[in-house]
This record gives structure tokens, sequence and C-alpha cells, in this order.
């Protein structure tokens, strides 16, 4: 068990490695790129990064009050579906209509590997190698097709 501080360090050194890692890297359109404040451009899309002791992730979120909205891009993804998960090289988790506790309702495509532990300093490579593969993939994905989601979102 980590103490508080200790996580905290823990938490702030593997980030900042990530970061590292991929400073060199730039978008699929030629961009420099924050990769862990990814840029989706679309008021309500969250593309988010994580990992815990459950495992390693990339999630899309569609959030926002307006379902209405939610669900137009939701619908358009899922359109895009095969396309998506082509250039991903990997089948999503597609769930529609979740909650959690800061966000009453959401819809989430996920990528996961749920054989890696953020806990175990091992693991952290190929943590770090997993999600850069999934955020450059999902960038090259996204670029392409960005325009239409904005354009709904407007």
């Amino acid at each position: 068990m980590y103490s508080k501080e200790a996580l905290k360090q823990l938490k702030t050194d593997f980030w900042n490695q990530f970061k590292v890692k991929m400073q060199k890297t730039r978008s699929s359109n030629g961009r420099r790129m924050n990769w862990l404040a990814y840029p989706s451009e679309v008021k309500n899309i969250y593309i988010r990064v994580d990992a815990d002791g459950k495992g390693a992730r990339l999630t899309v979120d569609i959030q926002g009050k307006d379902e209405g909205v939610r669900q137009i891009l939701w619908e358009q993804l899922y359109e895009l579906k095969v396309v998506m998960e082509s250039e991903m090289g990997t089948e999503g988790t597609w769930i529609e209509n979740t909650s959690s506790p800061s966000v009453p309702q959401f819809n989430r495509i996920i990528w996961e590997r749920t054989d890696l532990n953020f806990f175990n300093p091992e693991d952290h490579a190929e943590i770090q190698s997993f999600l850069a593969d999934r955020l450059i993939h999902f960038d090259a994905f996204y670029q392409e097709f960005k325009d239409i989601l904005i354009n709904l979102a407007m």
C-alpha cells in the first residue's frame, strides 16, 4: 500500500515520463500535441487516458446536458465504428447511457488492457506503450473525421 504522498509521486512520475515519451510524436496532421489533454475540439467529447490497479485504458466520453446532441454525436461515431476500429486495430467497447458519480449520463467508447497493473512498476513501460499506440491510432482516425463531429455539435 502506498502513502498518499508516495501515490501522488508515483502518478506524477509516471505521467511525466509518458509526456516525455510522447513529446516528439506529432499528430497525424503534423501539429504538436498535448497527448494527456487531447483536444477533441468538440464540446462534450473528452478523450482520456488512465491507468490504475485494474488496467490501462483510452476512453472517448460523450457528455453534455443536451441529450439530443449527445445522441447525434454517438450515432455519428457509431456509423464510423468500422472505420474507427479498423484504424485502431482492435474493437472497442461501446457503452451507451452510462453514469458516474460526477456525470449523470454519458456514452463511452473504451480500449482497455486489464492484464496490466499501474501499481506494478514492471508494467509501466507496457502501459505507456499501450496508451501511446492507442492515442496515435485514435488520432489518425480523429483528425480525418473530426470536422463531421464539430459540425454536428454546433
